[in-house]
């Protein structure tokens, strides 16, 4: 009885105090503002917070630097972080085929799983941050991914990171990417991706901030536009990049015209993000606007919601001085803190299931295995005379030429994270063969004159004093700063170019929380950690000292390879020095040594931001690298020739002082010299060779064409790169990429660079025979298409689905891609013809598939003699096959839609 009147009682007291949390929860819940009430609908929540702001605070959001607001508990945010082909600069990541590599594949289901997997690791990544309490640059959910700008001209340094010089390709690549980066969820996003450069932007890069690219307005729509049509419309991407550039004369960043497009047409509701510096062109570059303050008015007017920058600082000054009103920025503001709200940045993590992503899903092993999937699916075969592949794996001796033969970097392209385990070509073809066949390599030349090819600086030239008891290496002593005395400080805000400390003196006597002897200096594997778990990973500094000793008279070219800032100093004097948060940076300098003579050495590192590493490097004089290279080759059954181009040679907005080179553009389109003239001595000995390139952009290898029997293009394949070079080589893998580009046979076939009309341009309006076409790739089997089945009429307005038989016909299992052009009207302003479906399949020997080709609406589209859009009634003629009609590897089938009804007029 007793113990149940406990029971009882305690039960009641129970009870009650339930009731009583709950109460008090309720009315806890009813005090929450708006704002902060996941329950309230994401229009309601941001209305309230934007009511609750100040003009200082709503200006403070606009830019990509945003500051916390810690009245209403709004974390500070930086909205700049990369997602090109793997999360960027954030540390250890996934990294897959460069942009233009991945394009290659032709494949829309992969793009989709590798933006998925990038997601994946976004989220992973981004928690983990807000967990620790970091919130910086290239931390946070809005991904300046994808780069979906046409790919018009191959001198263009930063066309690695398009999808090519087709809009249609283009767009359907951009679809699938934009979606996996975005989630499926009805509530959430997973992240936000943004496209860019909206969207006339490809070069030239040295004149990108004061160029005025002029079109047509049939080149745009047919164009320029198309593809990022499809990323709004169908992607559904929530966010744009304006371009640096002019486009007819208006600054791409305050461009009514293309915001009434973006607008008004395409009912685009997203945010608009300035690239870095962009709103500053305005008015200092391009001189639309006398002054910064009207330059940011002028861009925040148009539509510019976001400032990569400082430069929206003036809008306070602005709206004083009538040039806007305070409407203006809560429009902005508000495109803003929505796509805030829909990451649920404001919600508890167990609210948003893409919150629930483990921090281990990131350099996950099934992450691993699908950046080999997709480096195996972007190669392309170029050449295979004589079937030379795919090599027999009993060979005797194997030797991997080229100055990239055991260099891993090259893979990663740009805007790329580090992987935990990148793969060379020469180790992807010794781990292919095992230890029963010697694979030798060598670099044998540079990359081109001018652009040394670097080592690390081994421990045997390296000591730590000039004294008795000096001891192999350097002496390094680490501190918990990374300004060593505590004294310098990384800045509160980071801007575009220069972002980071200015550190460039010497600092005597710091005090070290620990020293080490390191045989060399070589701590790439940092990335987002430190030297020790004890460390600030975002606030640390290295200083290595001791001695160098030459071993030869000659001129050496001294340098490091690192982010963040570093210094190296030789006898006392500094030698180089670099300062970058966004890529690792080669700096270096021509210094004269004298053989057996020691030389103080200084190197001097500081970490102070996101991902950390450095090497101490150097090239050699008198290195006789091709002596080594051809000894390797003559004893070589076969030759694997490693040539191309390098992210060092071709980007954005760069030095590269090589002839040739401009600005990270190309003035020619061929190999570096140095590196046809190895070429051609490899060649010469008769042996056996395949040439195996490595580029973002298209290289006319006319001599190779002729010369070399086996070609194949690797792009900048990504981490796992070696190993899908092995496995292609060695017929472990049959390849099936297709080229996303026009392969010239020299930059005269092409109209000036910085001429943005298309005739002349791409596969669509090229006239002249090219080295190579859009769409083409060989395979080590065949392929034959039958059987096409199309509809007898298809009305204006509806897609039509066309069906063809593909059967494998040859003895080996592969994949084929199936591609319809439509012809052109033939007027002298039609492209040649377009492509308008395409699919890629697997296929085993003797097996056959039928593929259903759907040729959509927008595709049917015609301009007229007034230069107006419609699709009319008649006759819209095509070609299926493994290419482009008149260039593919097969005879292609043709045929004729018959299109009917009223036509349909789009402008």
């Amino acid at each position: 009885m007793r113990s149940t009147r406990r029971w009882f009682i305690g039960g009641a007291l129970a009870a009650s105090a339930t009731l009583a949390f709950l109460l008090v929860s309720a009315a806890f819940a009813e005090s929450k503002a708006i704002y902060e009430n996941p329950k309230e609908p994401i229009e309601k929540r941001v209305e309230d917070l934007l009511g609750r702001l100040t003009l200082e605070e709503k200006i403070s959001q606009l830019m990509n630097d945003s500051p916390a607001i810690n009245r209403l508990d709004v974390p500070a945010y930086n909205w700049w972080n990369e997602a090109l082909h793997g999360v960027g600069r954030a540390g250890r990541a996934t990294v897959f085929p460069q942009a233009i590599g991945l394009a290659a594949t032709w494949d829309t289901d992969l793009m989709n799983r590798v933006a998925t997997v990038i997601s994946d690791e976004a989220r992973a990544k981004y928690h983990e941050f807000v967990r620790r309490g970091k919130r910086n640059i290239y931390q946070g959910l809005t991904f300046w991914s994808p780069n979906i700008n046409l790919f018009r001209d191959p001198r263009w340094g930063r066309g690695m990171e398009t999808y090519g010089e087709d809009p249609f390709l283009t767009g359907r690549l951009a679809v699938s990417f934009i979606k996996g980066m975005q989630g499926d969820d009805e509530k959430y996003l997973k992240t936000v991706a943004t496209v860019k450069h909206f969207a006339v932007h490809s070069g030239p890069e040295p004149a990108r901030h004061t160029f005025d690219a002029v079109v047509s307005e049939r080149d745009l729509r047919e164009s320029y536009l198309p593809h990022f049509e499809a990323a709004i419309k169908e992607g559904g991407a929530q966010s744009v990049m304006c371009a640096y550039n002019s486009v007819d004369g208006d600054p791409a960043c305050a461009n009514d015209r293309l915001f009434e497009v973006l607008r008004k047409e395409w009912g685009f509701n997203g945010y608009v993000v300035s690239d870095c510096g962009a709103v500053n062109d305005i008015s200092a570059n391009h001189k639309k606007k006398p002054n910064a303050q009207e330059g940011a008015a002028a861009a925040l007017k148009a539509g510019t919601d976001l400032n990569c920058g400082i430069e929206y600082r003036n809008l306070e000054q602005a709206v004083r001085a009538g040039l806007i009103a305070e409407a203006d920025i809560d429009r902005a503001l508000r495109r803003l803190l929505t796509a805030r709200f829909k990451l649920g940045m404001f919600d508890p993590p167990d609210k948003v299931k893409y919150a629930q992503i483990p921090f281990i899903e990131n350099d996950s092993a099934a992450h691993q295995a699908l950046s080999v999937e997709a480096a195996r699916k972007s190669i392309v075969l170029l050449k295979n005379e004589g079937d030379l592949l795919p090599l027999r794996k009993d060979l005797k001796n194997v030797a991997v030429i080229g100055p990239y033969a055991a260099d891993v970097r090259v893979m990663l392209g740009n805007y790329n994270g580090i992987p935990s385990a990148p793969i060379s070509a020469a180790s992807g073809i010794s781990r292919k063969l095992g230890r029963t066949v010697p694979v030798v390599s060598a670099a044998g030349s540079d990359i081109a004159e001018n652009m040394p090819t670097f080592e690390v600086i081994p421990s045997v030239v390296l000591q730590t004093s000039d004294g008795p008891n000096a001891r192999q290496g350097l002496f390094g002593q680490y501190f918990n700063t990374a300004s060593f005395d505590g004294e310098l400080h990384r800045p509160k805000e980071l801007t575009y170019p220069n972002s980071g400390v200015l550190i460039g003196r010497m600092i005597d006597n710091p005090m070290p929380l620990f020293t080490n002897i390191d045989p060399r200096v070589s701590f790439m594997e940092w990335a987002e950690g430190a030297p020790r778990p004890d460390m600030n990973d975002d606030d640390f500094g290295v200083r290595w000292s001791g001695m160098l000793r030459a071993p030869s008279t000659g001129t050496y070219q001294l340098g490091a390879i690192g982010m963040n800032a570093w210094e190296l100093y030789l006898g006392g004097r500094r030698i180089a020095q670099s300062n970058s948060i966004h890529d690792f940076a080669y700096r270096s300098a021509p210094v004269e040594l004298e053989g057996g003579k020691l030389y103080p050495i200084v190197l001097d590192y500081h970490e102070y931001l996101n991902d950390a590493g450095i090497e101490l490097v150097w090239s050699r004089p008198g290195l006789k690298m091709e002596d080594g290279a051809m000894m390797a080759a003559q004893n070589a059954d076969v030759i694997i020739m490693t040539l191309g181009l390098s992210p060092r040679l071709e980007g954005e907005e760069m030095k590269v002082p090589v002839e040739g080179f401009k600005g990270g553009d190309r003035e020619t389109l061929g190999l570096p010299r140095v590196q046809e003239e190895l070429l051609k001595k490899v060649v010469a000995l008769g042996k056996p060779v395949v040439l195996v390139l490595f580029n973002g952009s298209p290289l006319a290898i006319n001599w190779a064409q002729e010369h070399v029997p086996a070609i194949i293009e690797a792009w900048y394949p990504g981490q796992a790169g070696g190993a899908a070079i092995a496995d292609v080589l060695f017929g472990d893998y049959n390849p099936a990429g297709r080229l996303p580009v026009t392969v010239y046979k020299s930059a005269d076939q092409l109209p000036p660079f910085d001429d943005y009309r298309m005739a002349g341009r791409t596969y669509r309006f090229f006239k002249d025979e090219p080295l190579y076409p859009f769409g083409y790739g060989l395979s080590y089997t065949t392929f034959a298409y039958r059987n096409l089945k199309v509809p007898s009429e298809v009305k204006i307005g509806a897609e039509a689905k066309i069906s063809v038989e593909v059967e494998n016909t040859g003895m080996m299992a592969g994949e084929e891609v199936a591609q319809l052009y439509i012809k052109g009207a033939g007027g002298s302003l039609d492209p040649v013809h377009s492509l308008a479906a395409f699919e890629r399949i697997a296929l085993k020997p003797g097996e056959r598939k039928t593929v259903q080709l759907t040729v959509r609406p927008e595709q049917m589209v015609r301009f007229g003699k007034d230069n107006k859009r419609a699709i009319e009634a008649g006759s819209l003629e095509f070609s299926v096959g493994g290419g482009q009609p008149g260039k593919s590897k097969g005879t292609n089938l043709e045929g004729t839609i018959r299109l009917t009804g009223a036509s349909k007029m789009l402008d």
